[in-house]
């Protein structure tokens, strides 16, 4: 098919982007700007949805493995009858932003899993019921522990605040932490939480969250240790932890989502707290993160972009991400690289998740590896 025919009007791809996080202001973009060093694989991920749905945001992404990527979707779309032309197998592609069509969201086939080739291997749906119940937005990460031998699969749940854990294999919910429609800034409970990192002494990190801005320390048994944070504008303060990241020396990287920053904190003697470095300024509203063991790379969605930085906060490199379909974005919520060096990025917007692979030649420098891990 010819791209050409099937690119949105300008002025429609616009109203779809200012329709969410209308507030939003532009970065500020420093450092090198070039081209992107990856290829899109143009229709990757392969519908599966029953007739008359299709893709919900594509808020969770995580490459387990080459062969099996974990998908976290707000439910499905509900699609018009009849169908109008140009549909592509993304609800994105005939003009809808699945984000704030909140009517049209159907809370089915929330949690499944794609083989390198974009198709369904597995579905969940036993666990559409834990975000059954309300408007969304639902599900938010899906993450595994790099130092968990059994690979337990952690399940954010932004709405009611709830965070679930189950097994590998998804047949058993082995906990759930904090308490369904029950918002608190206590040690057992959650203000829209948003994402969970694993430090490599065994302690878990939940960024909690859209309401309580901070970052919440739990020991490896899951009991509250500390956190830090809090609302505001001054120094490891929050205006919305959006997504965290790991890196080498203890470095903890936290997204504020609304304050435009990246707070980091690196870990201490003392297992309560994490000790304030610096902040990353720049951003507009930063949207997740990879750590390399050298780098850091993040997504922002104004300009949409993916940026690198050094662990000092200079601007590396940036590419830009267009919003022009078939292959583009309206926001990159979530990222995840596989051990071959695979590049996933989630749509919460445009509804799907797309693959991309390096180019011929690319520079080594600007491709993203996969999450940095301390070794043993």
């Amino acid at each position: 098919m010819n791209a050409a025919k099937i690119l949105l009007p300008a002025a429609a791809v616009a109203a779809l982007a200012v329709a969410t996080h209308a507030q939003t202001t532009q970065a500020v973009i420093t450092g090198p700007v070039g081209p992107s060093p990856y290829d899109v694989v143009r229709f990757w991920h392969k519908p599966f949805a029953k007739t008359g749905f299709a893709f919900g945001g594509n808020s969770g992404v995580f490459a387990e493995t080459p062969n099996r990527l974990l998908i976290a979707q707000r439910g499905e779309f509900r699609m018009p009858d009849p169908m109008p032309q140009g549909f592509l197998g993304f609800a994105g592609s005939i003009g809808f932003n699945v984000l704030n069509a909140v009517d049209r969201r159907v809370w089915q086939n929330c949690l499944y899993a794609l083989d390198a080739n974009g198709k369904t291997i597995e579905v969940w749906n036993q666990w559409d019921k834990l975000f059954e119940g309300s408007s969304g937005p639902g599900p938010h990460r899906i993450r595994i522990s790099p130092y968990d031998p059994a690979k337990k699969i952690w399940v954010v749940n932004e709405t009611f605040s709830e965070i679930y854990i189950f097994s590998n294999d998804m047949k058993t919910l082995v906990r759930t932490l904090g308490e369904k429609n029950v918002q608190g800034a206590d040690g057992t409970h959650f203000g829209k939480p948003q994402d969970v990192a694993f430090l490599p002494d065994g302690r878990v990190l939940i960024a909690d969250g859209l309401d309580n801005h901070r970052v919440m320390i739990l020991d490896k048994d899951l009991n509250y240790l500390g956190e830090v944070g809090g609302k505001g504008t001054g120094p490891g303060q929050f205006n919305g932890v959006h997504a965290l990241g790991i890196g080498p020396g203890g470095r903890v990287f936290a997204l504020d989502r609304s304050g435009g920053r990246i707070n980091v904190f690196k870990t201490s003697s003392n297992p309560k707290t994490l000790d304030f470095v610096t902040a990353f300024t720049g951003f507009s509203l930063p949207l997740d993160i990879i750590v390399n063991d050298d780098a850091i790379w993040v997504t922002d969605l104004n300009p949409l972009r993916f940026n690198k930085l050094d662990f000092q906060g200079t601007h590396l490199y940036t590419w830009m991400v267009p919003k022009d379909l078939p292959d583009g974005y309206l926001e990159v919520h979530t990222i995840s690289v596989d051990s071959t060096g695979i590049l996933y990025g989630g749509d919460n917007q445009y509804g799907r998740t797309q693959r991309f692979v390096p180019k011929p030649g690319a520079d080594q420098k600007q491709l993203i590896r996969a999450p940095w891990r301390e070794s043993k």
